[in-house]
């Protein structure tokens, strides 16, 4: 058979299952209605216009761009379905006014990368996951909806729900780390803020479930690289929190740049027919990330754009951002018979639902007010929920003999080439502002905390040069002070998209000045901020506090004042593994055991171990001190023998033993000690974030159900086994304070 009569074959039963995709739905209601007279209506040409999504001219593109367009006049024709990167009422107004000259005045959509807030920054996201607080996640995400759809816009991008064990990959950043548990929660939380009340609020945007699927496993941690994994792993680790955004309401997904076992997942009908939109009905609509279409080619993939163009809508990838590949071959490939007129209805119908959803027919300005883009858009609340949210995504490392909270009556020297840094606290993936008057350093947040008098400064090196010219500046101003804050890490634009790393130790020649302020004498107080997980061994075995900041957004110098003098109490905690070499890496918390295990970082004599190095990560998922100590006690199961169809009720006592009021973020992980398929050596299934004032003591429940027991097997069925399970309950991965066993009977 040749390779065209077995695509014409898989065509013919791909738009069998698109038709049945679309009669399976409930009986169409008033909004199918109004989708199908208007489809009716349309030209071929309008609409593979609806597919087309172009990037604007006036913000630096996201990624590389094509042939020039005059993009108003292909609006006016009805040419173009949506604009990316096209940001404020003026703007979009100005666009939207060219798409109602258009024969049938459909309304454009307006996206952008509204990643972690839109005129106010908040952290990024990997910093908010490490704050395990879903209320305060969700939050960030409502208010920068809030402000994006203030500006005009209608979509974000965002939330990015992959999960990684690499941290090479520079996009660790941009998302919730390494648990599908905790990043299932996550997702869900930034979907709610996002769309708010509902598609259709004016406070609120479309979300986008990028990138579907298994892009956080590229290969190496190099961004856009292979992605090979079994299936099972596929739906166990990496299918979880886009599942969580689409029972959340999720409007739209993004294909991802990778493979899939071959397959381009642009190209993966596997992926976009048969479970986003077969197995889990998806109503909404598929982008294809920034030419992923176009970059079938270079895959090896499709021979041209023109086969990309097929393959791409044949497998259900809606819209085409940004590769020309629809709106250049679609008509012809419709005309000569190599795309059914069903897959396009299905992708167009699909899209006007959403237009018609956000009410852009009834009014295509109902975005566009600029009163209420200047009221909203940097409120001074806003700026608060940034620094409140700031301030819980600090992780506190390390804190030997209480050195930290700082006392207000000593003299700080503040040092490190992040010390005053401004846009770098920003992180990546932010929206581009002229702004840098209102972003607050780390020294500001210090100033308006003690005074200017109480500070002294020395910037010491730099990130990316050798130069110690700083060195002895720096080292004599610490000798003039009573402690040292010493901030370092990476520049903005060192994580983030298409910034892999081989080497995450700390960049440049930054530990070499920490050792030369340790020999010092003075206390040091290092501050990491970064966007990824880096590797700062001596550091870390020296330094008497280390506080992992990560990039904090707009408010940042003040959260962390909040943090160093005590006036929040630290409670992040990791939300990835944290490698002592990136020889380690993939390095998770949540692996299959081997039959020869190590049971420490000791026992490596035929074992599944090191010889050069402990198993364990430097930090571990989940690790995070605080200011307060925590008790745990009086562990309690409701029964050992559990029936299939009965909750595990699960209690115990936690107490605050410190002087200082805190939260604890508890975490309780189960194992199944035998199943039909290894099960991980641990598994994040709940967890509470609890504040408690000195001396208080609180009972925590859980409950757990048989769902919670449950995993795929091999024939991808999702079962619960009988057997033994042993639960624990503690404060880190690596950190279990309480555990008991319970057997779960037929």
């Amino acid at each position: 058979m040749t390779r065209y009569s077995v695509w014409l074959v898989s065509c013919t039963l791909l738009c069998q299952v698109v038709t049945a995709q679309v009669t399976s739905s409930k009986t169409p209601d008033a909004t199918d209605k109004k989708v199908a007279a208007l489809l009716a209506k349309m030209t071929l040409e309008e609409k593979i216009g609806q597919l087309n999504q172009y990037t604007g001219d006036r913000i630096t593109a996201t990624g590389p761009l094509g042939k020039p367009i005059d993009k108003v006049q292909q609006v006016r024709e009805g040419k173009i379905g949506s604009l990316l990167n096209v940001k404020g009422v003026a703007e979009t107004r100005k666009m939207q006014e060219a798409a109602m000259e258009s024969r049938l005045k459909i309304p454009l959509l307006f996206g952008l990368d509204v990643i972690h807030g839109y005129k106010v920054t908040f952290p990024i996201p990997l910093a908010e996951a490490a704050s395990w607080d879903l209320a305060a996640i969700e939050n960030a995400a409502r208010i920068a909806g809030k402000e994006a759809a203030a500006a005009g816009l209608h979509w974000t991008f965002a939330p990015m729900v992959d999960i990684s064990r690499d941290p090479r990959w520079g996009r660790v950043m941009e998302g919730a780390g390494e648990d599908p548990y905790l990043g299932s929660l996550i997702a869900k939380a930034r979907v709610k803020g996002f769309q708010g009340a509902g598609l259709g609020d004016t406070a609120a945007v479309m979300a986008c479930v990028k990138h579907f699927a298994a892009y956080g496993a590229a290969i190496a941690g190099r961004d856009y690289n292979t992605v090979d994994m079994s299936p099972r792993l596929l739906w166990e680790v990496y299918l979880p929190p886009f599942k969580a955004a689409l029972d959340a309401g999720a409007a739209t997904f993004m294909n991802s740049f990778n493979e899939l076992n071959g397959v381009p997942a642009t190209a993966s009908s596997y992926l976009q027919r048969d479970i986003l939109k077969g197995k889990w009905n998806f109503k909404g609509f598929v982008v294809s990330d920034w030419n992923s279409i176009g970059e079938m080619v270079p895959h090896g993939f499709a021979a041209d754009r023109a086969d990309a163009a097929r393959l791409a809508i044949t497998a259900g990838s809606d819209m085409d951002m940004e590769s020309h590949s629809y709106i250049d071959h679609l008509q012809k490939l419709v005309t000569d018979k190599k795309v059914s007129i069903a897959l396009i209805d299905d992708a167009v119908s699909r899209i006007l639902r959403k237009k018609f959803e956000l009410g852009l027919f009834d009014d295509p300005f109902r975005f566009s007010n600029e009163a209420r883009e200047k009221k909203i858009v940097n409120a001074p609340e806003h700026k608060a929920a940034a620094r409140d949210m700031a301030r819980k995504s600090i992780v506190l490392l390390k804190n030997e003999n209480g050195l930290l909270p700082l006392s207000t009556d000593k003299k700080i020297a503040v040092i490190g080439p992040l010390a005053k840094s401004k846009t770098d606290m920003k992180g990546f993936w932010s929206v581009k502002w002229n702004d840098e008057d209102e972003l607050v350093s780390l020294y500001e947040g210090l100033e308006a905390r003690v005074g200017k008098d109480a500070l002294l400064y020395a910037k010491g090196c730099g990130i990316k040069d050798s130069s110690r010219a700083g060195f002895d500046e720096a080292v004599a101003t610490a000798a003039k002070a009573d402690i040292v804050v010493l901030a370092v890490g990476e520049t903005f634009d060192m994580s983030g998209e298409a910034k892999s790393r081989a080497n995450i130790h700390l960049p440049g020649i930054q530990e070499e000045l920490v050792k030369a302020l340790h020999a010092t004498g003075k206390p040091v107080v290092v501050l990491v901020m970064a966007g990824r997980p880096l590797i700062f061994n001596w550091t870390a075995d020296h330094a008497p506090a280390i506080v992992y900041t990560w990039w904090l957004g707009t408010e940042a110098g003040h959260a962390m004042a909040d943090v160093l003098f005590g006036n929040y109490n630290p409670s992040g905690k990791l939300p990835m593994s944290f490698p002592r070499s990136e020889g380690q890496i993939p390095v998770y918390y949540n692996y299959n055991n081997t039959g020869r295990p190590s049971s420490n970082d000791k026992d490596i004599n035929y074992r599944s171990a090191y010889i050069d190095m402990p198993n364990s990560p430097r930090y571990a998922f989940g690790y995070g001190l605080s200011y307060t100590g925590f008790k745990y006690d009086a562990l309690n199961l409701s029964t050992e023998k559990l029936q299939r169809k009965d909750p595990l009720q699960v209690s115990f006592t936690l107490t605050n033993t410190g002087k200082y009021a805190g939260e604890e973020v508890v975490q309780l992980y189960i194992r199944d000690m035998v199943a039909s398929v290894v099960r991980p050596v641990k598994e994040l299934k709940g967890f509470q974030k609890i504040m408690l004032r000195p001396g208080e003591s609180k009972t925590i429940s859980f409950r757990l159900t048989e769902a919670d027991l449950s995993f795929y097997n091999n024939d991808l069925k999702k079962i619960t086994e009988a057997g033994t399970f042993k639960l624990m309950i503690g404060s880190a991965s690596n950190d279990i304070r309480l555990e008991k066993s319970f057997e779960l009977i037929n």
